[in-house]
């Protein structure tokens, strides 16, 4: 791991999905920039003092050099956006796996450069955009691409949040600090930080792209230099449309991500608040209640379940899902077989590239008078199952 020591959030959240399924075990890691603060967490963690690292530097050249059934496989980075390109690049061209937190790099021609170092190095990349690995995600995504729905014609997604109603960033809250800040964030606040997971979760169950987006960006609490809130409209392939909200600043909100599309036959409805459940809205006929564990879901469903029905599975199993499904990926190819269909389903370097191109836009967007801009023609998502 590179990233998430202490006082950190997110590295802790990868820690318990990667350990899940048993499919990882954490060997080494550069856990800070600060050497002391890399050291002590390490010992926390219980590693090996040798494979404690002070940089990110240190850890991929000397963990390159060990031999190939002592090295690490693959290299987790849990970094603030700024600090994602770089370990990312030199990890997969020393011939590790990656799996990277999001948004996937400061900028777009970072992301664009990264597409082209994991095409020539070969290696695999993981995205960790969480949402799409609930079960129920999944279940929606197969009922949009069977059709049951007919010609999608509208999207909604929904990403709101409070914690940054006040100027949090000007205090010790250290989450607030670097995601607030140009720098080492990017060009966006909320867009970049929550409005990537709710353009990517559009994108991933409803199976289409954007091709146009108007947007309204607005900065609400005095003094913050990135954006706390935003709407867009979107236009879609096929004729659809999408309204897309992100915001940091709905007091009492926290992370009730919803996302409903509806086709000229039906449409559905799901929130992370229930995340078991996904209601099948019909045209003429009752809606339909579908939950998690039940024996009539999609194999895709079924396959990242864990548990029987009516046993709550959330944020931690569906981060999981990315770790398990990778590795399952990763582990069918030592073997010389392709993995199942339903591992193969995870984020990868194309859906990087596609969020990278979004906040751009966006940001574009709500600064033009113009307002409609055309979202640039980006190579299709890789097919996935």
């Amino acid at each position: 791991m590179i990233g998430g020591g202490q006082g950190a959030f997110i590295g802790a959240v990868h820690r318990m999905a990667a350990a899940m399924d048993g499919l990882y075990e954490l060997t080494a890691g550069a856990f800070s920039s600060n050497p002391d603060t890399s050291r002590a967490t390490g010992q926390e963690l219980g590693l090996a003092p040798d494979r404690v690292y002070g940089s990110y530097q240190e850890l991929i050249a000397q963990e390159a050099q060990r031999p190939a059934n002592e090295r690490v496989q693959v290299i987790s980075i849990v970094t603030p956006n700024h600090l994602h390109f770089a370990p990312a690049k030199l990890a997969l061209e020393s011939g590790f796996d990656v799996v990277l937190d999001k948004p996937m790099t400061f900028s777009l021609a970072e992301a664009k450069e990264l597409r082209s170092v994991v095409a020539a190095t070969g290696r695999r990349l993981c995205l960790t955009h969480t949402y799409t690995g609930y079960p129920m995600l999944k279940e929606a995504r197969q009922l949009v691409a069977s059709g049951e729905l007919g010609t999608i014609r509208k999207v909604y997604v929904e990403y709101p949040q409070g914690w940054l109603s006040n100027f949090e960033e000007g205090g010790s809250n250290k989450q607030a600090a670097w995601r607030t800040d140009p720098a080492r964030s990017g060009v966006a606040g909320s867009m970049g930080d929550i409005g990537t997971h709710a353009f990517n979760l559009l994108e991933y169950v409803s199976g289409l792209q954007t091709t146009q987006l108007c947007a309204d960006i607005n900065t609400v609490v005095p003094g913050r230099q990135l954006d706390d809130d935003g709407a867009v409209l979107l236009r879609l392939t096929g004729g659809a449309s999408g309204v897309l909200v992100a915001t940091q600043v709905a007091a009492g909100e926290e992370n009730n991500v919803r996302l409903r599309i509806y086709g000229e036959k039906g449409g559905l409805d799901w929130q992370q608040a229930d995340a078991n459940t996904l209601l099948v809205k019909w045209l003429g006929r009752p809606t339909e209640i579908r939950r998690t564990g039940a024996g009539y879901l999609s194999a895709a469903a079924r396959h990242n379940s864990r548990i029987p029905a009516g046993h709550p599975e959330g944020y931690l199993e569906a981060f999981a899902n990315l770790y398990r499904n990778f590795a399952l990926t990763l582990l069918a190819e030592q073997t010389g077989q392709p993995a199942p269909p339903e591992a193969q389903d995870y984020p990868g370097i194309e859906d990087g590239v596609r969020g990278m191109a979004f906040i751009e836009n966006v940001i574009a967007s709500g600064r033009s008078a113009q307002k409609w801009t055309d979202f640039p023609a980006i190579e299709s998502l890789e097919q996935r199952p």
